[in-house]
């Protein structure tokens, strides 16, 4: 659930894998590794993604809708 989140929030504020890695302190390889499914990023930078994106670590890892 949360590479779907990730790749939506993303994609609607258009932005590029580069431009979130870049603001979040990861590499562009691991942004498309969360959004493809294939890792899950740790617990800090589910923290780091939800205050980016301005929403609960609930709603990135798929516990709420709000």
């Amino acid at each position: 659930m949360i590479s779907l989140r990730i790749k939506e929030m993303r994609t609607e504020k258009q932005l590029s894998q580069k431009a979130l890695a870049t603001a979040i302190g990861v590499s562009q390889k691991a942004i498309d590794y969360w959004e493809r499914g294939i890792n899950e990023p740790k617990a800090s930078y589910v923290v780091a993604l939800a205050e980016f994106f301005n929403v609960s670590s609930d709603f990135l890892l798929g516990i709420t809708d709000d």
